[in-house]
This record gives C-alpha cells, structure tokens and sequence, in this order.
C-alpha cells in the first residue's frame, strides 16, 4: 500500500538530481550531497527506471562520492532499490561511500549485505545475499546524521535513563506476582522477546512479560488481521492468555521495556517500534517515521491506540510527534498516558 505522507523536515530541498552516466552494460547513478525523504522518492524512480527499461544494465553502480547526509527514508530507496534489481538479476553496488553513509550502514548490519566498492578499487567487497536478518555491528558507529532533535538531545536521554532506572524498580516490586500469575495461567517462558526495528530501521529485541500462549508466532498466521496496511491487530485474539488480557489492560506487559529504554534501543516517548515484516512493506516515505527512537508511549497510546485501524493512522500519529517534538510535549504524553493506563478500553499495541 503506498501511503501519501508529508515530510516535516523543513530543512530538506524541493528537488533532486540523480546524473546517470552509462559504461557498456553498466549504469552509474550519482548521489547528491543529501538523500533524504524527498532526494530517496527521486533516487527510487531513477532506479526504477533503469531497473524497467526494455534493454536495462546487467549492473547498477551506486556513487556516494558527494553525499555527506542519509536518513532512514534514504536508507529505505537504497534497500528497496537492491530488492528490485536484484528480482531482475541485474548487480548493484555501492562505490565511494563516504564515512556518513557508511556509519549508516554500519549501524543497521547493512554493510554485511551490500556489495560495497571500495575507494580505489575495482572490484566490490563481498557480503551476504539477503537482507532479512542483517547483523549489528559492533564497531564504534561515529558520524551519525542527527535526523530529528530529540535524537541528540542529551536532556531527553538523561530523561529516558531516570525514567529507566525507576521503572525498573517498580518491575523488580511487581515481578513476582506477575511471574507466578503468568505461571499458573499458562505455564511457560515469563517473558516475550521479539525482533523490532528502531532508530534507523537499526533491529533490536524488545521485551515483555508473555501476554499469549506459548506458541503464539506459529498461529499468528490462522489470527485476522483486523487493520489495513503494514501492521498486525487482532481485538479478540486467542492467543492471549486470561491474565495476558489483564496485563495488556494495565500495560503492565510492558514494563520489561524500561530495560530496553536503559540500554538506549528505546525512549519514554517516541514511535510505535514496527516489526521487520512491517518494514518490509514500507514505501520509501513511510521510513520517515524510524527518524526517532521508537516509545514505550507516545501518540498512538494517547489518542485511541486500540482504535487505531489503518497504517495511515500510525504514520500520522508518528509524523505528528515528530513535528510537535519537545521536552514538554514529552512530559504531556507521559502524563496522558498515566492518566489512562487503567482505561479498559485502552488495548494494547
């Protein structure tokens, strides 16, 4: 589903130029000094183009020489410009990139995917095939793009490990008669793991105390999808548990995520983490909204998050917080938030 959302980034150009030059049976696409929102929807049809051609390239080489700035919407055209050709068996490669780009790469395990020409050479670095289980690197990441204020802002960090550390005290406090409860009701693992994409599309594992049955991820495929678009809901789901219904009432589920606030894979507030599947499916604009650090709350959980129905909804929201970003506005949501935890109409995400 191609969604229309606006950037809020007013820092962006109108336009972009993409220069293809041509070598025998080669195209090389040259790369602006940015390639964000608006620069990734140009850069996604220039490939497209070469990519659809009657007679297309047998290589595509992208050239990064001059390009000092990418975000996740440009990380988004750069991986779903690799699926296409690589659907049509054409190479495509990345040559000249620069350190910027590279820290990119680096921190979403994407430099293991793409063949990377290095500067000088001939001939591309040979990295794996697929790009559904990227590993994360463990370099020092340096000369990361600041893609929104609320990622540098040291105050809201300083917020997010305060807010952490207490969070985790009060799980610690409520830990035992969550455990026991979750025990009793249906035997098996306490907590629930599973892959979600972060700042950047960068995967991490989020935490929750097991809110369904044991093999809950093997039935997710006999369970209706009761929303539209890039994202899994389901009201009345049967792999919830009775006390998992109670824990997803309460949020309680999810104070196992102030350790992932800690480690700084998450914030207090932010975006709704999607899954890898979820992104599979995004269209170049909707990356836009891994410019934040994804939220143990934010706009989706104060405003209905149990009626949310559509993916549209979920970018608006995301969008919005975006656009309305600020240590006060964080705090408001935290205190909405609060304020409805005990509604029973609340849901869960």
């Amino acid at each position: 589903m191609a969604t229309k959302v606006q950037s809020f980034m007013t820092s962006q150009p109108t336009e972009a130029n993409f220069p293809v030059n041509f070598l025998n049976d080669t195209a090389i696409v040259q790369v602006p000094t940015r390639l964000s929102v608006l620069e990734a929807v140009a850069f996604k049809e220039t490939c497209q183009k070469l990519t659809q051609a009657n007679s297309h390239p047998t290589q595509i080489i992208i050239d990064f020489h001059q390009t000092t700035f990418m975000d996740s919407s440009g990380l988004g055209a750069l991986v779903s410009n690799f699926k296409t050709a690589r659907e049509k068996e054409i190479g495509f490669i990345l040559r000249n990139v620069t350190p910027p780009v590279m820290a990119v790469l680096n921190l979403t395990g994407l430099h293991q995917v793409f063949p990377i020409e290095s500067i000088g050479s001939s001939s591309p670095e040979k990295h794996s095939n697929t790009i559904e289980t990227p590993g994360v690197t463990s370099r020092k990441i340096e000369q990361l793009p600041t893609t929104h204020p609320s990622v540098a802002s040291w105050m809201k960090r300083l917020i997010d490990i305060v807010g952490a550390v207490v969070g985790l005290v009060i799980t610690g406090i409520l830990f035992i008669p969550i455990a026991v409860a979750i025990e009793i009701n249906d035997p098996g693992p306490i907590f629930f793991r599973q892959t979600r994409c972060g700042w950047m599309g960068k995967r991490f594992y989020i935490w929750k105390f097991r809110s369904m049955c044991v093999d809950a991820e093997a039935k997710k495929s006999q369970v209706k999808n009761q929303v539209q678009g890039a994202f899994f809901k389901n009201e009345n789901d049967p792999r919830i548990t009775r006390v998992g219904r109670f824990l997803r009432r309460t949020s309680l589920d999810e104070l196992p995520q102030f350790w992932n606030v800690l480690k700084g894979d998450m914030s207090l507030v932010g975006t709704r983490p999607p899954t890898p599947d979820e992104v599979e499916r995004y269209e170049v604009p909707e990356w836009q909204r891994l410019d934040v650090k994804p939220g143990m709350t934010g706009e989706w959980q104060v405003n209905g998050r149990s009626t949310v129905r559509s993916f549209e909804d979920v970018i608006r929201l995301d969008l919005q917080y975006q656009k309305n970003w600020s240590l006060l506005y964080d705090f408001k949501l935290i205190f909405k938030t609060i304020a409805i935890l005990f509604n029973r109409n609340s849901g869960a995400v």
